[in-house]
């Protein structure tokens, strides 16, 4: 993510139908057995995934595998209709589980086919079927909806999930504002593949990542059918929808690009959204292939004072510049294929996107890393640079400052001096290509890093990473 204009840079297949198993998905699940009878005893799925700084993001006792989302929405009355099928995985026995939704009021519940019970309560959506489903067992729950969706405001102020503009809707969803338009098992530990189809005014466009499997228009409405099938966590999940100019075109490397510019911002964009093959290109050489089969960009003009890296299709909120393009494309690596398994290892994502930034000015005539560096320590120990370590923040309002993005960024510096060029790149590399599609965490990178470096590194990331106030140079 690209922030709120403080920060150096925030924020940012075969055809799987419906019901069908996804076996990429990577996910921690709980020791599976053969699905029980009816008879079998269950209990309740916990409210949250356990995440200390949004305890209610996520859910206990199942994994979705896939999402197949039918939407509607009208600009002018701003009024969202939806239609959710989760095909899940229980993970215990389940007598009771929740959905993550806010603000949308629910008509109907289904778990496998059969009416559910279900409550609100908050933001969790309380699901309790007519029996207890078996550990292991797969099953599709449906929701049907509708209403006006509001943004959530996060810890650090900004708005967050489904934003109205003036020609349809900016849709951000990190970190918790998936819930305002869909339910979901929303923290970055599930990952999930998706379809979404959405349908809006004709004139108006509505894009989500992944392909484009087709669009028709009838009886004035336009409907546009996308399907992700790498592993996505909820909050990279996109439905932006306005009044855009569409580019489409491949890559010599095969990527599939869409993007969709607001008229107001082309003129602004084309120069930067020209280089996205380059950046890519040169994003590969360092980090290793890239992930997805799609790329693009979304630049919406809604003025929401960040952008943010939704999976394979980055969405900026008015034209990016070349750093925030790199850092949002970096994302796609660092971020978005390998994920958190916890919100106080984001430095994971915004450190790794900054620094791909050092290394992209480094290359392309600008100042190198270490100038960028050393401008960056010349600060006094007051500056909010130092306020917090950035490998454990403290809380959901520090997960988007500076420390996580700047301080992150020179641990990896740090360490490249450490270890020199050539097994830094060979970590970058490494750490992409074994954690692709699934998770990481920061007690994980370190280990790789020592492991191939040779060096003992345990030091360096505990100054840079957990010391608090500004550390002293090696």
């Amino acid at each position: 993510m690209t922030p709120l204009r403080r920060q150096p840079a925030r924020r940012r297949t075969a055809v799987l139908r419906p019901g069908a198993v996804l076996a990429t998905v990577p996910v921690a699940l709980a020791a599976l057995v053969g699905a029980t009878g009816p008879t079998a005893v269950g209990t309740a799925g916990a409210s949250g995934a356990g995440d200390p700084y949004f305890p209610l993001s996520g859910n206990g006792g199942y994994h979705v595998r896939h999402y197949d989302l039918t939407l509607g929405y009208d600009p002018s009355s701003r009024h969202l209709e939806g239609r959710a099928s989760l095909a899940a995985r229980a993970t215990q026995n389940l007598s009771r589980f929740d959905l993550d939704l806010t603000g949308m009021k629910v008509t109907g519940v289904t778990v496998d086919g059969t009416r559910a019970a279900f409550r609100r309560d908050g933001q969790e959506l309380v699901v309790t079927p007519g029996r207890t489903v078996g550990a292991g067992h797969d099953f599709r729950v449906t929701v049907t909806y509708g209403g006006t969706p509001k943004p959530v405001t996060d810890p650090d102020g900004s708005a967050d999930g489904w934003i109205p503009t003036d020609d349809g809707a900016f849709v951000a969803g990190e970190p918790q504002g998936a819930m305002t338009w869909f339910p979901a098992n929303s923290h970055p530990k599930d990952k999930s593949s998706y379809d979404i189809t959405i349908t809006v005014p004709q004139g108006r466009t509505a894009v989500a990542g992944g392909e484009l499997l087709g669009q028709h228009t009838a009886h004035g409405r336009t409907t546009f059918h996308w399907r992700e099938t790498q592993p996505t966590a909820a909050y990279l999940a996109t439905a932006t929808v306005g009044n855009f100019q569409v580019e489409r075109y491949t890559t010599r490397d095969g990527i599939h690009v869409y993007n969709a510019v607001d008229p107001r911002e082309a003129k602004a964009a084309a120069p930067v959204l020209k280089q996205l093959p380059s950046v890519l290109a040169w994003e590969s050489k360092l980090f290793g292939p890239y992930p997805f089969r799609s790329a693009g960009s979304i630049v919406d003009h809604a003025n929401v004072g960040y952008a943010l890296e939704t999976q394979t299709r980055p969405l900026y909120d008015s034209a990016p510049d070349i750093d925030t393009l790199v850092h949002e494309s970096a994302h796609q690596w660092f971020g978005d294929s390998v994920s958190l398994t916890a919100w106080k290892d984001i430095w994971l994502n915004e450190g790794f996107a900054t620094y791909a930034e050092w290394l992209y000015e480094e290359q392309h005539g600008g100042d190198s890393a270490q100038k960028t560096f050393d401008s960056l320590y010349a600060r006094p120990a007051s500056d909010e640079l130092w306020a917090y370590p950035p490998g454990d923040p403290g809380s959901g309002a520090n997960i988007f400052g500076t420390p996580v993005y700047a301080r992150g960024a020179m641990t990896l510096h740090e360490l490249r001096k450490a270890v020199g060029d050539r097994d830094f790149f060979r970590i970058l590399r490494a750490w992409a290509a074994d954690h692709r599609g699934g998770h990481g965490t920061t007690a994980q990178f370190v280990r790789l890093a020592g492991q191939l470096s040779g060096k003992h590194l345990d030091g360096l990331f505990h100054t840079w990473l957990f010391t608090k106030g500004k550390p002293n140079r090696a």
